[in-house]
């Protein structure tokens, strides 16, 4: 089978690697000291409820314990909710992240897409979405939000996200929202469905967040969701794995909330190297589009790229760079790529690759 996302070191001969979007400042040292510390458990099954955990992220949400549900990584928790509902129809915006149209495929779900203009920078408009949805009469029982959306980056205010989840609400649509980029925008309260759910009233909304992204953890696999719905929460809680959230994982878990100062510090490096980033990427002709996350999603614009199939993905493989080729996402061909945002060092050196491929071809 071949591998559907970024982060393929492993089929790949590569010393640089753009494709898969984790902070660049690696894994907090707190987080590595709770890691050696929990080590000395491991003899014994983790706690199958992730209680501990649960209990911090509840106060650093400021949310109950109650609405809270861990999984291995987001990715367990999108495949669990999808078991939980079982959909007859879902909708999912295009392009999108690849894995909701996987988990609802394993449930024989009938998917319709949304999708989104290159002549609108492929953002989400809220209001031209419920038009659609209105004219189009579709019985749709749920839909997967990316906010902000992977590969696009492009984020949606907290207003405009509140429009859909109440015509959802109105139109018994059950909606997935995935959060888990928030953390990297400058103003993430400004993007983010918390309030809402907290509030009260919106049991239709799954908020998925992730500790992998943000506290670059990807190898320790931790993501949670929160949702007033105690019927979904108690439907995953049957199908879900006993021990799926290892004793390791948890541990980390509770170590990355007091990293504060952590985070403080990503949001101003992504922010930084990111306008660096795109900025020279338009100066070597590439189509950037507006990414608002820890990755840029942009464009190959040269003639021989529309001739040759995943043209720059094959020529930075060559020089041991790999990239998000997004030719596998829904709407887009095998021009568009995403790569991440990594520290100005690294930077650096990928676009003096870069260059060098655009010039030599001139």
């Amino acid at each position: 089978m071949e591998y559907q996302h970024g982060g393929d070191i492993y089929t790949n001969n590569v010393t640089i690697d753009y494709s898969a979007n984790i902070n660049p400042l690696g894994l907090p040292q707190g987080v590595k000291e709770a890691l050696y510390k929990a080590a000395d458990n491991c003899s014994c099954y983790p706690d199958s409820q992730s209680m501990s955990l649960r209990k911090a992220l509840a106060g650093f949400h400021g949310v109950s314990a109650e609405h809270i549900i861990c999984g291995n990584g987001a990715a367990d928790l999108i495949f669990q909710a999808v078991q939980a509902l079982k959909p007859n129809k879902a909708l999912l915006i295009a392009p999108s992240f690849l894995e909701y149209e996987q988990a609802l495929k394993a449930t024989s779900c009938s998917i319709v897409h949304y999708c989104l203009k290159e002549e609108n920078g492929f953002r989400l408009s809220e209001m031209e979405l419920i038009d659609w949805l209105e004219k189009s009469k579709l019985d749709i029982q749920m839909l997967f939000l990316c906010n902000p959306n992977n590969p696009t980056g492009y984020a949606v205010e907290k207003e405009a996200m509140e429009r859909i989840l109440e015509y959802s609400r109105r139109h018994g649509i059950f909606c997935v929202v995935d959060e888990c980029f928030n953390e990297f925008l400058q103003e993430p309260e400004r993007y983010s469905v918390l309030d809402l759910i907290r509030g009260g009233g919106y049991e239709n909304v799954f908020l998925l967040k992730a500790f992998t992204k943000l506290y670059a953890m990807a190898g320790l696999r931790l993501g949670y969701g929160i949702c007033t719905g105690k019927e979904v929460l108690d439907q995953m809680n049957l199908i879900r794995q006993p021990w799926s959230v290892s004793s390791l994982a948890q541990a980390a878990g509770d170590a990355a909330l007091l990293e504060t100062e952590y985070v403080k510090r990503t949001r101003q490096e992504i922010t930084s190297e990111r306008e660096h980033l795109k900025s020279a990427l338009s100066s070597l002709g590439f189509h950037v589009f507006d990414s608002m996350a820890n990755y840029i999603f942009f464009r190959d614009l040269r003639p021989e790229a529309f001739a040759q199939e995943r043209l720059l993905y094959k020529q930075l493989l060559e020089r041991k760079v790999l990239i998000r080729s997004c030719s596998n996402y829904k709407g887009l061909d095998e021009t568009y790529y995403r790569i991440c945002v990594k520290q100005r060092k690294e930077n650096d050196e990928f676009l003096s690759i870069l260059k060098s491929i655009v010039t030599e071809g001139k």
